[in-house]
């Protein structure tokens, strides 16, 4: 009995989901390439797998034991994997990689001019995800790593399909308008913001609820007038005089006209990190990526590996 692994996948998101809709969502396919992919695991298993239960759908006690096995299958499949990779003098493979809109602006070119020049065999297919959602990315299968951002005061979820690994770490300060910066060399601390404007994305993001709660561990609840998840429209509405934001490095990179870092007393801060599933953890191609990247976002990814 031969049994495919994205039929085994497909099985296990079922398991995990419940219904065609929600696993067909979870691995980028249709409800109905779902169903047929349990289909022909049912035959050839030779046993019905699932039942259908309203709108959802159960698994049968054969259903039950293959999704115990199937986490092994995979498993098993992806060292396998790993280890052909190992034995090979070049490294070579191709690499799935979610990514957001200021990673990808800021330090995918970099890494990826750096993989070129030191692993050309290494092929990166990147697609943007949402980056409150890495984790799930990669815990579903749908991207072998993807870019995050983790914040001590709103860490992301962790799950033991996948492993966070910490890019690097970056310190806010607060990006004001050029207008009405304060004199160079001023630093503030969060409690005198309390009556500014303030441009923020939404409290259920994890960037919006780490700021939030860095601002009332000073006493205060900062005043939103304008929430907005666009790094580089939120820094632009700064530079128009609009309110002030959180700024970081990597931000700053995305814009800097019309804005003035001031530095903040107070330690709030952020992590890079890549998601990366576990089940590919021990291959090469993925830890040079691993490499590429943090090159990239600590500034240290050029064409000549410097």
């Amino acid at each position: 009995m031969e049994l495919g692994g994205a039929h085994l996948r497909a099985l296990v998101e079922l398991a995990r989901c419940g219904t065609m809709t929600a696993a067909a969502a979870a691995l980028g396919y249709t409800p109905g390439a779902i169903s047929q992919q349990i289909a022909q695991l049912e035959r050839t298993a030779g046993a019905q797998l699932i039942r259908r239960a309203g709108r959802r759908v159960e698994l049968t006690d054969a259903g039950h034991t293959l999704v115990v096995h199937a986490g092994r299958i995979l498993q098993a499949q992806a060292e396998a994997a790993a280890a052909i990779e190992r034995t090979r003098t070049e490294i070579a493979a191709r690499l799935r990689l979610g990514v957001f809109g200021t990673a990808a602006a800021a330090f995918l070119p970099p890494a990826l001019r750096w993989l070129a020049e030191h692993h050309p065999g290494v092929r990166v297919v990147s697609q943007e995800v949402d980056v409150d959602q890495a984790h799930a990315e990669v815990s579903a299968g749908r991207v072998d790593l993807a870019l995050g951002l983790d914040y001590p005061d709103a860490p992301l979820a962790r799950d033991e399909a996948s492993e966070l690994v910490r890019l690097h770490s970056e310190r806010f300060s607060l990006a004001v308008p050029a207008a009405s910066a304060p004199p160079e060399g001023t630093s503030w601390r969060l409690t005198e913001l309390a009556d500014r404007d303030w441009i923020l994305p939404a409290a259920h993001t994890y960037y919006g609820r780490a700021v939030r709660t860095a601002c009332r561990r000073a006493g205060f609840e900062p005043r939103v007038v304008h929430e907005v998840t666009d790094t580089a429209t939120s820094l632009a509405m700064v530079g128009a005089g609009l309110g002030v934001a959180p700024l970081t490095g990597l931000m700053l990179r995305l814009r800097s006209e019309g804005i003035v870092p001031v530095p903040l007393d107070d330690l709030v801060e952020r992590h890079v990190v890549v998601a990366v599933r576990a089940a590919v953890r021990g291959r090469p191609s993925v830890e040079v990526l691993i490499e590429a990247l943090r090159r990239a976002a600590t500034g240290k990814s050029s064409p000549s590996g410097v």
